[in-house]
């Protein structure tokens, strides 16, 4: 399947992880964990990269499925029925059929009723050698899975939004049916009924699969090897046991190491005073100097004790005084390819209000942080803005951190009123310490872009919050710090989220449900809708 021996993984010039070497064969289901930016989508590239790696080498044998964490369907024209079933080459094939079928119901003569033949046979030739009409049931079936609904089938795939243009791509990938999938984070836009059909499906899928992933339940159903990154020694730690077991496993090592450590630290303690006191006599002094050795030597071979990973200290910005209703919306409509994706949206945000979205995917939630913010523009309706409005959007595609830019670069267009050294203690705060801010912003992995994003919104003294799915792609505890900061920021927040725990951090005090447009007051009888969103 995939043999990985001695690969050194690196990001431009600076180098994440240091001879790898591992084996991957079938039915082996590995969780690669580790904390955001410590490697893990660069491993994935490296593993699925065509081009071998500077140092090491990669083994692969059979077909290769990689769902990377910025996928996006490559041509926005295509129907989706189509692009997913173009994994096994039957998006040709059904179109040669169709249009034999279609020749020989035009055929005005026998010569063209014969060649109308002959093509719909073979057409229909190959169709059957691709998995003809049980594949693309099986297709069909994938795609409803991953909760793509019937109609989305025959629409372009430029129409759909962010969340279901992912659904395609994992769609795709595991209709292909290859012998080995890399999936980076994976439940990123999944409800929870696609979660539970992607772990099923996990379950029983006979290839190798490597998973990113910060949805613990899904490694904890799924995963049967854990690979832990250690960025503070550049090294990947095999572990052949199922996610609770090396959890547990883990934490008794550690514990361990602890009472290893603090029994040598003890007695070298006890070393050390005993020798000071030998050292005031002559006859007494070498004894003491090979004492002093010999407490020294008990801490040199001790492993050591498992350090606190750094964790971005995450806060909102301080909002600037505005009136009392600093934005709203009036009778927003938005349709794309004939299909309304607004229907006469009207929204009233009031200075410090609490907002959550809430709808099916491509219900036009995404579509509507967008409007409000200025990145699109409605077909009719119109967006008001009231005294003092000053406007914070985090994007859940990262549409606003340009990939070229460098990291400092991307920070200085959201904050441009911060010196370079403001600067670079903001992005140190955010863990872009030394050369990581001279890093181009398309290198990062999705937790970095997430922190990226946030750090540019520190310092903007926006009074409203347009939040999309603020919590994808963040490891436990910045996430945790991303809820602290959304549960203390005075200001107005507008969110959409599929995360129960932002909602929590959020406290809203209405809801809109789209795609009918209803607002309403919030109460505990909408939390059932969160994980659907």
């Amino acid at each position: 399947m995939i043999t990985v021996r001695g690969v050194d993984v690196r990001v431009g010039a600076r180098l994440l992880l240091s001879d790898v070497s591992f084996h991957l064969s079938p039915g082996d289901r590995v969780g690669l964990v580790g904390r955001n930016g410590a490697g893990k989508t660069s491993l994935l590239n490296t593993l699925a990269a065509p081009a071998p790696p500077a140092v090491g080498s990669v083994e692969r044998t059979g077909s290769l499925g990689y769902l990377a964490q910025d996928s996006r369907a490559a041509d926005p024209a295509v129907p989706v029925g189509e692009r997913i079933l173009s994994a096994r080459g039957l998006d040709r094939a059904t179109r040669e059929l169709r249009a034999a079928e279609v020749a020989m119901a035009q055929a005005g003569g026998p010569a063209q009723v014969r060649r109308a033949m002959a093509a719909y046979t073979r057409a229909e030739a190959d169709f059957q050698a691709r998995g003809g009409y049980a594949a693309e049931a099986e297709a069909a079936r994938v795609a409803a899975g991953v909760g793509l609904p019937g109609d989305a089938l025959d629409r372009p795939v430029g129409e759909l939004s962010g969340g279901q243009k992912r659904r395609v791509e994992l769609a795709r990938i595991l209709f292909a049916d290859h012998d080995t999938l890399l999936l980076d984070e994976p439940t990123n836009h999944l409800d929870a009924d696609s979660v539970a059909w992607l772990r099923a499906f996990l379950h029983s899928y006979r290839g190798g699969v490597v998973i990113i992933s910060h949805d613990v339940g899904l490694l904890a159903d799924t995963v049967n090897r854990v690979f832990h990154l250690d960025p503070a020694r550049g090294a990947l730690d095999v572990h052949n046991t199922p996610w609770h077991t090396y959890l547990a496993a883990r934490d008794a090592e550690e514990r361990r190491r602890a009472r290893e450590r603090a029994a040598a630290e003890r007695k070298a303690a006890a070393l050390h005073t005993q020798a000071d006191r030998m050292r005031a006599r002559v006859s007494t002094a070498v004894a003491a100097k090979n004492m002093a050795r010999r407490a020294d030597r008990l801490l040199t071979g001790l492993a050591p004790v498992r350090r606190t990973e750094k964790v971005a200290r995450i806060r909102l910005p301080e909002p600037v005084p505005c009136g009392r209703t600093p934005l709203g919306a009036i009778s927003l409509t938005k349709a794309y390819g004939g299909r309304e994706v607004l229907r006469g949206v009207d929204l009233a945000v009031d200075r410090g209000s609490r907002l959550v979205v809430l709808g099916l995917n491509g219900a036009g939630k995404t579509t509507l942080l967008k409007v409000l913010a200025g990145q699109v523009s409605p077909d009719s309706g119109r967006v008001v803005h009231g005294h003092g409005l000053r406007l914070g959007y985090f994007a859940q595609e990262h549409d606003t951190l340009a990939a070229a830019r460098t990291v400092r670069e991307n920070l200085a267009s959201a904050a441009p009123h911060l010196d370079d050294g403001e600067a670079r203690r903001v992005l140190g705060a955010f863990l872009f310490a030394g050369d990581d801010a001279d890093k181009p912003a398309g290198v990062l992995s999705g937790g970095e872009k997430t922190r990226l994003a946030l750090a540019g919104l520190v310092h903007s003294g926006a009074n409203v919050l347009l939040l999309d799915e603020p919590t994808n792609n963040l490891d436990p505890a910045s996430r945790g710090e991303v809820l602290g900061a959304v549960d203390a920021y005075p200001g107005a927040i507008v969110m959409v989220t599929h995360d129960e725990g932002a909602i929590e951090a959020l406290r809203p005090d209405r809801v809109l449900v789209l795609p009918d447009g209803t607002e309403d007051l919030w109460g505990q009888e909408h939390l059932g809708l969160v994980s659907l969103s």
